[in-house]
């Protein structure tokens, strides 16, 4: 994921080298994070159930203990009226003693089979390199897990994406992709305003979603490890793979429609040299027809504006700065065709890791299906296939 303004309590501790979450850049060195923070004193980094929890709190692992994990993942579950931290898995131990330190009441383990072997859980959430997220998500529903969260992208492939939810539907566990950003507040604010009729025709949708990858790079200089996103064997694509899922999903929960098609051009090597592209460009079209632009790229210095989302209607332009990150940062801002502009206010205290966490708890503990059906998140890993070989000219 790309970075964000400002960032949840919780930042000491060391990294974990090969666990990190499957999701893009950190965003700053944490003392840039804290000086940030203090510039914005009503930025809430977490966040309490606003509902009574159940007497009996549904029972979470934590597999991948890197630091999005750490940092936002633990931090939702155990803040969670409905929810408890009940056990967390990773190979390196120091990393795993960040979220499960001894003598806490999180049990901890090297490897996700003795986990549920030896612990009672009800939900599994799945924060590994992507090369893992097949077998562990399988694992983990034929072993008996009610529910999975599992870091998007699904998996490197489309077919190792269908064996997942192929795993779950055998099992009767629900699946779900974790798009953090579907629960951002200022993204649920403007789909109900597209909803409403505020914007009018929605025309166009353009995002420009960014960050700095260098082959070395690492979320703490302290503790450099080896970086798996340049790696295509791990990581199955670079930028494209990494950071357009965001993109697609963002556009499809705001519109309330699929992404029908898509086109997509790849850099390679035009500033990092390795063997995963570092930049791509997607163009789309929805099933109702409004267009799609997609910027993402891991050469873009994290001093120029890089998180940019802007829906384009009939009635007004809706224009979202910094919103596409960990937290509920950002601005909302909308145009109307006379030139006259509006803030839009959205509760900053809805953080998306904690929104996201509380959905899916609540809709396991109801027996309801999830709102983001997984078939929605196959479709955007079949797009995304898919849409380099369409910009390929014989």
């Amino acid at each position: 994921m790309p970075p964000t303004p400002s960032t949840a309590a919780g930042r000491a501790g060391r990294r974990r080298r090969g666990g990190l979450v499957d999701g893009g850049c950190r965003e700053q060195t944490t003392q840039q994070r804290e000086n940030a923070r203090a510039e914005e004193p009503s930025a809430i980094h977490s966040q309490v159930s606003e509902v009574n929890g159940p007497s009996t709190n549904t029972r979470w692992a934590l597999v991948g203990c890197g630091w999005v994990a750490r940092d936002f993942v633990a931090p939702a579950l155990r803040a969670s009226g409905r929810t408890r931290l009940a056990a967390a898995c990773d190979p390196d131990p120091e990393a795993l003693a960040t979220v499960a330190p001894e003598g806490s009441s999180t049990a901890h383990f090297a490897e996700l089979g003795a986990l549920l072997a030896e612990t009672d859980v009800d939900a599994v959430y799945v924060a590994t390199p992507n090369h893992t997220h097949s077998a562990l998500v399988r694992e983990a529903a034929e072993a008996g897990a009610r529910g999975i969260l599992c870091e998007k992208p699904m998996a490197r492939t489309p077919a190792e994406a269908e064996a997942m939810l192929a795993a779950c539907e055998e099992a009767g566990a629900t699946y779900a992709t974790a798009f953090d950003q579907r629960f951002h507040p200022a993204h649920r604010r403007l789909r109900e305003m597209i909803a409403e009729g505020a914007l009018g025709t929605v025309t166009q949708v353009r995002i420009h979603y960014a960050c700095w990858t260098p082959p070395e790079w690492t979320p703490d200089p302290d503790h450099p490890h080896d970086n798996w996103r340049a790696d295509p064997q791990r990581a199955g694509g670079g930028a494209f793979l990494d950071l357009a899922p965001h993109g697609l999903d963002l556009t499809q929960m705001l519109l309330g429609e699929k992404v029908a098609e898509a086109t997509a051009f790849l850099q390679h090597r035009r500033v990092h040299d390795y063997d995963v592209d570092d930049a791509a460009t997607l163009a789309g079209r929805t099933a109702s027809g409004a267009l799609l632009s997609l910027d993402v790229a891991y050469n873009c210095p994290d001093a120029y504006p890089r998180r940019r989302l802007e829906v384009i209607g009939t009635e007004a332009r809706a224009f979202a700065q910094n919103t596409m990150g960990q937290d509920a940062g950002g601005t909302l801002t909308l145009t109307r065709p006379d030139g006259s502009e509006q803030r839009v206010a959205f509760d900053r205290e809805r953080e998306p890791f904690a929104g996201q966490i509380e959905a899916f708890t609540q809709a396991l503990q109801a027996g309801e299906p999830f709102g983001f059906p997984p078939e929605r998140d196959l479709h955007t890993m079949r797009l995304l296939a898919a849409a380099p070989s369409n910009a390929t000219v014989s």
